[in-house]
């Protein structure tokens, strides 16, 4: 009988600081709730650029030279999202090529003629005019050419890279060999 009643006591023992202690871990949690949550670490801040903002330079070495590029956010050599603008003049061509990334693409202006595959192939190119939308997948050959003056908007995972299907094609090649 008495390690019937110390049994018990226990246990009552323990269910009274139970409740005992439930208003003041209550009072905790909402004080915890209360509080604004940290800041992050690095504050991240609003990109807005208006079209009279927009600072071109030199398209990279892995595309044609005549090509303009802007960033607008991100930094296409680190890893990370990035966008930027291409800047085409009419008649310019990117050989058949791949990305190891999506590529998102916006036409801004002009047109855009882009084709899928390893060769080149005019006929099988789709016209893409302002507004329309690409989305060029990863490790898929894909070549396109400039009709009109022609600005791209372009959405992609970083490090930027560019494979050309023929070596003799890669601009950076062209450039180091003369």
């Amino acid at each position: 009988m008495r390690r019937v009643l110390n049994r018990s006591t226990g246990l009552l023992l323990m269910a009274l600081l139970a409740v005992l202690s439930a208003p003041a871990m209550r009072a905790d949690q909402a004080t915890a709730r209360k509080q604004p949550p940290p800041p992050p670490a690095k504050a991240a801040q609003h990109v807005m650029v208006t079209p009279d903002q927009v600072k071109w330079g030199p398209a990279p070495p892995g595309l044609p030279s005549g090509g303009q590029m802007a960033v607008l956010d991100g930094d296409p050599g680190k890893a990370g999202l990035f966008t930027a603008r291409l800047k085409m003049p009419d008649g310019y061509k990117i050989p058949p090529h791949w990305h190891p990334t999506d590529e998102h693409v916006i036409v801004i202006s002009g047109t855009l003629k882009a084709g899928g595959g390893d060769k080149w192939d005019d006929g099988s190119m789709h016209s893409l005019t302002a507004g329309s939308y690409a989305n060029m997948r990863r490790k898929q050959s894909h070549y396109v050419a400039a009709q009109g003056e022609t600005i791209l908007q372009i959405v992609a995972m970083g490090p930027f890279a560019i494979t050309y299907v023929n070596a003799q094609d890669d601009p950076r090649k062209k450039s180091s060999s003369n």
